[in-house]
């Protein structure tokens, strides 16, 4: 199956058009394709045994070649009385049969229901050059001849680049005058091009209209294909102009990287659709380097379902290391989307085919190369949709990641990053059904570890004796991983988290296991306003943790919320820390001024702040301490080792994971005051 591609850079529709109009008239009707590109389509929709009127046949071969394999029956008309004596001449001994003659198709003298099929290879778009009224007057006698002419069942077809106002005046005409109505993007003739024409030519769309003429039509009948694949039918003439708009835009794309190198441009991105679907089945994304030595010139890599939102396929800088690995100087990364079905990485591949294909540096010969991480499409069952007021729509799924079984909350709004995600563990029972079970010792959000280690460490500069619980304050719950893991590893310390979704707590309790007991509770509420009333009413933590995401997405900084870092806030953060305690918040922030602000801001509020920036990551854990002996670089990291190691023998201790344990010598070697 082909598929709709939509490109999200920008179409100069104007520009486009004019480039083609002076292409055209380089070339004439070489753009529509000649009888070996088009014969799929005739022989579809016309048989030998039709009466076929030729529009506008002007030095085609087009009717000729159709007399040669079996299309007897044919009268070519053309305006120009030049054009008609050439053709009689040409063919007059070999093709006795066929009749050319000068006629006018808005003014032809032949009487009603005389054909059982008009053909129009580019005449068309010779006459309705533009949208203004009298040519529109012009249009209305040509089509209205057409179908007078033209026999009931029998059908309009017509080859034609299809510019918005034809595409506009045949949704109107065609339907309102009883015709069902077909547009079929005709694959083969782009190929043909590509293959004829130098490698700076640009290549255009070409469509095959379809008309069939009814007595009467209760509804509009609207469909539209890709060569010989199955028609997808539309329920409003907007789907179709979209369908056929989308195709010459991507058009647009594919030629600027047919023509020329992106290397050291931003990437180029494009959605594939099913023709019938709203929703994109594939997103393309298109990067390059500079030339060199041992560089192959182009591939596309498939991501494996699941592992789309893993930085080095979620983000530009991460696909860009992609494109230094693969060695290829062109690659295509390919993603899948949720709420589709994926059976093999063979289909796939295939159904991406002529996709990639367009999007090839020009004069490639070679075999594309498809690269993945396996041969596997990859595994991604859908356990519920859900909306939060909040949030908006989100899902809960499960994906299979080298082996592994992953739980996942996705917010679709952002649908590349993971909000939460839980290992899931197979538990065999004896003579039962086995059952699903979250792995508590798994940490899939890397900051989530490094903001365990300073819980760790503000439990162990508040606390000196074992007996003594440490508080913790948790502003974001999401799916609840973080909780659960300080709840499993640290059994001296007291969680309170704070979530204003109350969807997200039914969430976090059905799908990712969490469990409140007298140790851990859930407060549903503001998180600003929970640390006021904390404030006021002298209620103290140990540690302080800020784990919240922006709905805003326009800001730079989509973690935490700008307000959370507002100056009051930061001042009763203080004041419910008290001397020893710890502030922890992942920070994510794209704008490295807004980030220096950030940083600044914390430092007027507290005695000394240190921060961990994630590797292949935008997440950074800033640490804030009220304490002095948190003052030197060499402090942080003393203490910072203690705690790392603490956390590797608390989660040893509780059999928590097998997980490779955290590799305290490289976190501290980047931690940064």
């Amino acid at each position: 199956m082909n598929l709709l591609p939509r490109t999200r850079e920008e179409f100069a529709q104007t520009d486009y058009w004019n480039e083609f109009f002076k292409k055209r008239g380089e070339k004439a009707f070489e753009w529509y394709g000649e009888y070996i590109e088009l014969c799929d389509q005739i022989h579809k929709y016309i048989k030998p045994v039709d009466k076929i009127l030729m529009l506008g046949c002007g030095n085609s071969k087009l009717s000729m070649d159709m007399y040669d394999a079996g299309y007897r029956d044919i009268t070519n008309i053309d305006i120009s009385s030049v054009a008609v004596k050439k053709m009689i001449d040409l063919n007059a001994k070999t093709r006795p049969d066929m009749k050319f003659i000068k006629m006018d198709a808005t003014k032809m003298s032949f009487p009603d229901a005389s054909f059982s099929v008009a053909l129009d290879k580019g005449t068309l778009d010779a006459i309705f050059v533009n949208d203004s009224a009298e040519t529109k007057e012009i249009v209305d006698r040509y089509f209205t001849e057409i179908l007078r002419t033209m026999r009931n069942g029998g059908r309009y077809v017509g080859i034609s680049m299809l510019q918005e106002h034809i595409i506009e005046y045949l949704l109107e005409f065609l339907p309102r005058n009883n015709c069902m109505l077909r547009i079929v993007h005709c694959l083969d003739v782009e190929r043909a091009n590509r293959e004829n024409n130098s490698e700076d030519s640009l290549i255009f769309p070409v469509f095959v209209i379809i008309a069939t003429k009814f007595n009467s039509l209760p509804m509009p009948i609207l469909e539209f294909g890709f060569g010989n694949e199955k028609m997808q039918r539309f329920s409003c003439s907007r789907e179709m102009t979209t369908a056929v708009a989308s195709v010459q835009k991507a058009a647009l794309v594919c030629n600027g990287l047919a023509r020329s190198s992106i290397a050291g441009h931003n990437e180029v991105t494009m959605d594939l659709y099913r023709a019938s679907e709203e929703m994109p089945r594939y997103t393309v994304h298109v990067l390059e380097q500079m030339s060199a030595r041992g560089l192959g010139k182009y591939a596309a890599f498939i991501v494996p379902q699941g592992r789309e939102t893993e930085w080095l396929f979620a983000t530009t800088e991460g696909r860009r290391k992609l494109l230094e690995s693969a060695k290829f100087q062109r690659l295509a990364v390919v993603t899948l989307h949720r709420d589709q079905i994926y059976s093999t990485l063979e289909e796939v591949k295939s159904e991406l085919g002529y996709s990639i294909m367009n999007l090839a540096p020009a004069g490639l010969k070679e075999q594309i190369p498809y690269l993945s991480l396996g041969s596997e499409v990859g595994k991604r069952e859908t356990l519920i949709c859900g909306f939060s007021k909040l949030s908006g729509d989100f899902r809960i799924e499960e994906v299979e990641v080298d082996g592994k079984i992953l739980r996942r909350l996705i917010f679709l709004k952002n649908q590349f990053v993971v909000q939460s995600e839980a290992l899931v563990k197979t538990v065999k029972i004896k003579g039962k059904k086995d059952r699903k079970k979250i792995d508590f010792g798994y940490l899939a959000c890397h900051h989530h570890v490094y903001m365990s280690v300073g819980v760790q460490l503000a439990a162990t500069m508040e606390c000196s004796k074992r007996d003594i619980q440490n508080d913790v304050l948790v502003i974001g719950l999401g799916g609840g991983g973080l909780c659960s893991f300080l709840h499993a590893a640290y059994p001296q310390t007291r969680i309170t988290a704070v979530e204003i979704d109350p969807i997200m707590l039914e969430v976090a309790e059905q799908y990712f296991e969490l469990k409140q007991d007298n140790r851990l509770h859930v407060v549903i509420d503001d998180g600003l306003a929970f640390v006021e009333r904390c404030c006021n009413e002298g209620i103290q933590f140990g540690a302080v943790l800020f784990d919240v995401d922006s709905k805003d997405l326009s800001v730079g900084m989509s973690c935490p919320p700008k307000s959370f870092l507002a100056n009051k806030v930061l001042i009763d953060i203080k004041q419910i820390l008290g001397p020893t305690g710890l502030f922890m918040l992942n920070l994510v922030c794209r704008d490295d001024s807004l980030r220096n602000e950030t940083i600044a801001n914390l430092k007027q509020h507290f005695v000394s702040v240190c921060s961990y920036k994630l590797d292949e990551d935008i997440n950074e854990i800033v640490f804030c301490a009220n304490n002095e002996c948190y003052k030197t670089i060499d402090q942080w990291k003393k203490h910072m080792g203690t705690a790392g190691r603490r956390l590797n023998n608390a989660v040893k201790d509780q059999k928590l994971s097998d997980k490779d344990a955290l590799d305290v010598a490289d976190f501290l070697s980047e931690l940064k005051i």
